[in-house]
């Protein structure tokens, strides 16, 4: 499809999750959410409670408040370190180039609270920021054929990311309804292993903001199996994600 063309399908999309004028104005997001799944127990990592988290929206950076203890905090730099601090400020643990570190056996069983920083900072830091993270340079994309949804007709737009950007792998396909609303998204977690492919599904769009713009996002997120083809499985839920809460953030924080 013509580039401009496409250009025009992405300003739809961002338009109706925002706009690009709105998300360039904020620093960043504060957010609260619940975080469990199969994922979780499968690497000996606790669920998240009604966690309160910080997303730079304009950089590969995020916080986990009160992590792996209260008063403390997990921070996700890019791939260049992930860090734990104490309540002065103390940095307790760190790990530089922490995507390399999953190359290790043991993390096919168990993650410590490094690498679930690592996994989770990149992860939840993608989702929060989709799809304005599409107005960063370096993105290539081609329209694939529509599908017949439940809704409606779904646009699948395909998307190869930079390699300046943290993500579950460089290639997935992005699902977005009639509304132009994103309702699921396909990626293989390659830091689980090359046979980690899911469907991520979202739902129930809320708006959070208020005077000066608004953010559109979904506040129920369900990641399931897709071993084969483009239908995921029913079971396990890998991942379960159930926003509280999205503040959107201006100037410095």
């Amino acid at each position: 499809m013509a580039e401009k063309d496409t250009r025009g399908i992405l300003d739809a999309i961002i338009d109706a999750h925002g706009g690009a004028e709105f998300w360039r104005d904020l620093s960043g997001l504060d957010i609260q959410l619940s975080a469990s799944g199969f994922l979780f127990m499968a690497k000996g990592r606790p669920p998240l409670r009604h966690a309160r988290m910080w997303a730079s929206t304009t950089g590969p950076r995020f916080v986990f408040y009160d992590y792996p203890h209260a008063g403390w905090r997990g921070e996700w730099i890019g791939d260049e370190e992930v860090r734990i601090l104490d309540p002065v400020g103390v940095v307790m643990a760190r790990r530089t180039r922490p995507r390399d570190a999953f190359r290790g056996l043991r993390r096919q069983f168990r993650w410590d609270a490094l690498d679930f920083l690592y996994f989770g900072g990149y992860a939840t830091w993608n989702y929060l920021v989709t799809p304005f993270i599409f107005l960063r340079p370096g993105f290539s994309f081609e329209l694939l054929p529509p599908v017949q949804g439940p809704q409606g007709q779904v646009t699948r737009l395909a998307a190869t990311f930079p390699p300046d950007i943290p993500t579950h792998s460089r290639r997935q396909v992005f699902h977005f309804n009639e509304q132009n609303l994103l309702t699921r998204l396909d990626y293989t977690a390659e830091v689980v292993g090359g046979w980690a492919r899911a469907a991520h599904v979202c739902e129930n769009y809320r708006d959070f903001g208020g005077e000066g713009g608004t953010l559109r996002a979904p506040t129920r997120r369900r990641v399931w199996p897709m071993p084969f083809g483009d239908r995921p499985l029913g079971f396990p839920n890998l991942v379960a994600l159930d926003v509280d809460d999205i503040k959107p953030l201006r100037g410095m924080t």
